[in-house]
């Protein structure tokens, strides 16, 4: 199952899961509106009976007291078409009582209602001593009528009672259970989505830890993502990108060590031709060819210092990629470079100052430390004796700063946009002191970047000032 999910690309599985979450919430929405169909039914059938029954009962008094009259009057008159309306209307109740009868409710005052029917129909057609006996006799037998008609109300209105708190009940059941049923499909649709979250963000995850390992120069490491087809792919490019990093690194490195070898040895001989010249070797020098020979001495010093310089800056720049991140305590590492300089401190009579408060970080200890220690470096050079080194540590919301001021001539406003650039010196130099290589703002610079941060200059008339700032989760 799973080898057949990882053959299937991420739109496809994405447009099942929505189609299965959907599916559920549907499956809930066309539930609860064919339930509440159901219950809109029900509840239409029981108004439409109640109303029915009701209809009933009202109508069984209203026919009671038609029979009542047409009896009385036909006794009273010996009149056979009041008879005959008599015998209609007691058709017409017994078809009423029928009804109520069919509906399998109030049978025990049904049968009490056809009982007193017969009784007033004996009376009718019985022979009673007087006219006045047998109208007395029929008001109380129509009166007992009238009572059975009122318990047969009263047993309706029981009826209709009871039906409608059924009902209620049933509805109330119905509510519990569409509550269920969509409480459920959400909760089974919230578990696949956060099932197939869970699954595509497996493979994403190891996507951006193989992209941060690219980003740290961490090229030994294969890239294999599991997961959907299209995520697969991405994986296997990610890990043709590593192994062309990987080749030009190779390259890089390969370069460095040729022009190295290259340009150093004809330099040597250079070096030791004209140290020979100078010796005499070839023959005592005029004071002119001398001069000259002091002339390429020097400049061939110059060219392998730079070319010293550059091979050291690429080789920082390449290891500035190749971080051994750990915990590191920042003040810590501050003052351990400050306690590597203190010879040179103390040489120049120059004091420093350490302020703030130990915080801990994931840093590469001996790239940062080089960073700290060449502007440490800087700033001792550049600051005149009895000056103070200020050196500040703050932590603020999602950063970590460290400043780092002298009391030198700072930076010109010329050179501040090309301070970090490699090979660039300012134009503000330290009287009689030895023009540095223009590299060491530029390690500083790469090793920083490679941590994520960033550094920049602040510079016044009280010197230069360059803060270091790291991202930091407060």
């Amino acid at each position: 199952m799973q080898s057949l999910i990882q053959r299937i690309s991420f739109r496809p599985l994405l447009l099942v899961t929505f189609i299965l979450i959907g599916g559920l919430l549907g499956a809930a929405s066309l539930s609860a509106l064919y339930t509440l169909e159901g219950l809109m039914s029900e509840s239409r059938y029981s108004a439409a009976q109640s109303v029915q029954l009701t209809a009933s009962a009202q109508s069984l008094n209203e026919r009671s007291v038609d029979m009542e009259r047409a009896a009385r009057q036909s006794i009273l008159l010996d009149d056979k078409v009041l008879r005959q309306r008599y015998a209609d209307t007691v058709a017409v109740a017994r078809k009423t009582v029928d009804e109520l009868a069919q509906q399998g409710l109030i049978e025990d005052a049904v049968k009490r209602w056809r009982a007193q029917i017969e009784t007033i129909a004996s009376r009718l057609n019985g022979t009673p001593d007087t006219t006045i006996d047998r109208d007395q006799a029929l008001a109380n037998d129509f009166r007992e009528l009238q009572l059975i008609n009122g318990s047969i109300v009263q047993e309706v209105q029981q009826v209709m009672e009871q039906r409608s708190q059924q009902l209620l009940d049933r509805q109330e059941g119905s509510r519990r259970m569409l509550t269920q049923q969509i409480v459920g499909a959400i909760l089974l649709a919230a578990l696949l989505a956060l099932v197939f979250g869970i699954w595509l963000t497996r493979p994403l995850k190891r996507l951006e830890r193989a992209i941060v390992g690219l980003g740290e120069n961490r090229l030994d490491q294969p890239i294999e993502i599991q997961g959907p087809s299209d995520l697969q792919l991405v994986g296997q490019r990610l890990d043709w990108l590593r192994l062309r990093l990987a080749e030009l690194d190779a390259d890089k490195a390969r370069f460095l060590r040729h022009v190295s070898h290259e340009i150093k040895t004809p330099l040597a001989a250079m070096r030791e031709g004209v140290s020979l010249l100078e010796d005499g070797v070839a023959g005592e020098l005029t004071p002119n060819q001398r001069e000259i020979a002091r002339i390429l001495r020097q400049n061939t010093g110059v060219l392998q210092s730079q070319i010293e310089d550059l091979l050291r800056f690429n080789a920082a720049a390449f290891e500035a990629r190749q971080l051994q991140r750990k915990r590191v305590d920042l003040l810590a590492l501050v003052q351990n470079q400050i306690d590597n300089q203190r010879l040179q401190i103390q040489g120049h009579g120059i004091h420093v100052d350490l302020h703030g408060e130990p915080v801990t970080l994931d840093l590469d200890e001996d790239k940062v430390g080089t960073a700290v220690a060449n502007l440490l470096s800087n700033a001792i050079r550049f600051s005149p004796e009895g000056a103070t080194i200020s050196v500040i540590l703050e932590t603020h919301p999602g950063i970590v700063a460290l400043s780092i001021q002298d009391q030198g001539p700072g930076v010109a406003e010329t050179d501040r946009e090309r301070i970090f650039e490699p090979f660039y010196r300012g134009s503000n130099q330290p009287i009689d002191a030895v023009r540095g290589s223009g590299i060491g703002l530029s390690i500083v610079h790469e090793y920083i970047a490679a941590h994520g941060g960033l550094i920049r200059l602040e510079s016044g008339e009280g010197g230069a000032r360059f803060i270091i700032e790291f991202p930091h989760a407060s």
